[in-house]
């Protein structure tokens, strides 16, 4: 339900509240950020949410006369970032008050999946105050994560799997550090299996991975996920009965993967210097690879992973297919499409964008777009179908 203007007013007036949180700036985006933590990982366990109120005075009274829509998209995007991992759930909103001051309101709910973490820190509230968690206090959250039965597919337990499954040096010495704080590993005195719950790759009540730690570091990934790599096929021409160039199953530990694929969308793409002048020339690319990169990234953390199929990547002579296993998730339609983003893998969405595979929630495709528009090519097409997604990429003429 809205926050109401008389509950408004009792925070605002709560200055011992757990619940809320007061800063005059509106630019201190540190601040923020820490706040929203905080408030999801709900420490005090209020099981309500918490209120960030920007533009207001240690004793709640408020200071501007005006939110202007800049503050309010600025303060929105905050969410898309990638700097709060898992992805937060916030909305913003500006409220009016008596005397013709406006404040921004951060509604921040709290996460079914803590520990949260901004820039590899867990912060929580305690009292009216906020601080970065103690080993003690971060093993709560994790504890507590387990309690929730309604997790993703990525966030469960992978059965009948062990820790012997996984390559623990690929998360020591290439996630880890990553995704943590040096000042935190650096206190860390914790056994892996807590290192890895902490990043909700390891499921300490069943003692096994995640299906995200078995996709990220498993030794065998696809013995447990069956549709955990991706099929690709070169053709000679525009149709499937045309002769096959290249033809390749890609799969292994998600990083493995990653890399294998940014280094063949490389070597497939065509190109050469094109003269723009009588003195200069230009290079040439049959497709941007940023784009081509992006969509397959885009299938890559979206596909339903409980589908056998693997993520289908075709490369034909006059357009390039990819096609992911699974419908549009969540509250993502072909009608609000690609603004409205749900994520069916939000533990690999975070890890990804540990891993510097995504710059920023939510442009990937637009990213490809742009990137399409530059080069000259016509823009990415997209068929919805209740078992897959298929994006559709032409040479550029």
């Amino acid at each position: 339900m809205p926050l109401s203007d008389e509950e408004l007013a009792e925070l605002l007036q709560d200055l011992e509240s757990d619940r809320v949180e007061r800063t005059e700036s509106v630019g201190d985006t540190d601040k923020f950020c820490q706040a929203i933590c905080a408030f999801s990982n709900d420490f005090p366990r209020n099981q309500r949410p918490g209120y960030l109120l920007i533009g207001v005075d240690n004793r709640g009274r408020p200071l501007r006369a005006s939110v202007t829509d800049r503050l309010l998209t600025e303060l929105g995007g905050l969410r898309s970032s990638g700097k709060i991992q898992p992805l937060p759930m916030m909305t913003v909103q500006k409220r009016a008050l008596e005397g013709g001051h406006e404040i921004a309101v951060i509604e921040v709910l709290p996460s079914d999946m803590p520990p949260v973490r901004y820039e590899g820190r867990v912060w929580i509230r305690v009292g009216p105050r906020k601080a970065v968690a103690s080993e003690a206090e971060e093993r709560v959250l994790v504890e507590r994560r387990a309690s929730h039965d309604a997790r993703t597919f990525d966030a469960r337990a992978c059965a009948g799997s062990s820790l012997k499954d996984l390559s623990l040096g690929l998360f020591k010495n290439d996630y880890l550090p990553n995704a943590v704080s040096e000042e935190v590993l650096e206190e860390n005195h914790r056994e892996v299996r807590e290192q890895l719950a902490s990043l909700r790759f390891y499921d300490l009540p069943r003692q096994c991975p995640t299906n995200a730690g078995i996709l990220l570091f498993g030794l065998e990934a696809q013995r447990w996920i069956e549709g955990a790599r991706v099929q690709f096929i070169r053709f000679d021409g525009p149709e499937m009965s045309d002769d096959v160039r290249n033809d390749r199953s890609i799969s292994g530990d998600l990083l493995t993967l990653l890399r294998d694929l940014d280094r063949l969308i490389e070597q497939e793409i065509d190109s050469h210097p094109v003269a723009t002048s009588a003195l200069r020339e230009a290079p040439w690319r049959s497709y941007p690879r940023v784009a081509v990169r992006e969509l397959v990234m885009n299938a890559i953390m979206h596909r339903d992973y409980e589908a056998s199929g693997p993520i289908r990547f075709y490369w034909f002579s006059d357009r390039v297919e990819i096609q992911s296993p699974g419908s549009l998730y969540g509250e993502s339609t072909p009608e609000n499409f690609p603004t409205q983003n749900a994520y069916r893998n939000p533990v690999l969405a975070e890890a990804m964008k540990v891993l510097g595979y995504v710059n920023r929630f939510g442009r990937g495709v637009a990213r490809a777009q742009d990137a399409l528009d530059k080069n000259g090519s016509p823009r990415a097409e997209f068929k919805f179908d209740a078992h897959y997604v298929l994006a559709t990429v032409r040479r550029r003429g």
